[in-house]
């Protein structure tokens, strides 16, 4: 699978019920759940005093990242992103060692 880091900011629109927000918000949680044991979502992090998140993802394709997973996310109609297609680096400390 092909790696992309996300990074998203969720705008909750003016007016929305606190219901609402709670519903989704543990919707979302039950969703990520899933998507980590599918090994779509793989980490996630929050910057220190910051409302967005950064993510990193797998999928077959950009497509499929778009379609098939991010848009089963709850709070997606509520975020911003920027999504980035990721290869590794000759000097990426996690990849394999093929020298041997």
């Amino acid at each position: 699978m092909k790696e992309f880091l996300i990074e998203v900011t969720t705008n909750i629109p003016d007016g929305t019920e606190a219901a609402e927000v709670d519903r989704r918000r543990a919707a979302e949680a039950a969703r990520a759940v899933e998507l980590i044991a599918s090994g779509h979502l793989v980490r996630i992090w929050r910057p220190v005093g910051e409302t967005r998140s950064i993510a990193l993802w797998r999928a077959n394709d950009e497509a499929e990242l778009r379609d098939r997973i991010l848009s089963t996310l709850p709070l997606w109609s509520w975020m911003t992103s920027v999504v980035t297609p990721l290869e590794s680096h000759p000097s990426d400390p996690g990849k394999p060692d093929t020298t041997v």
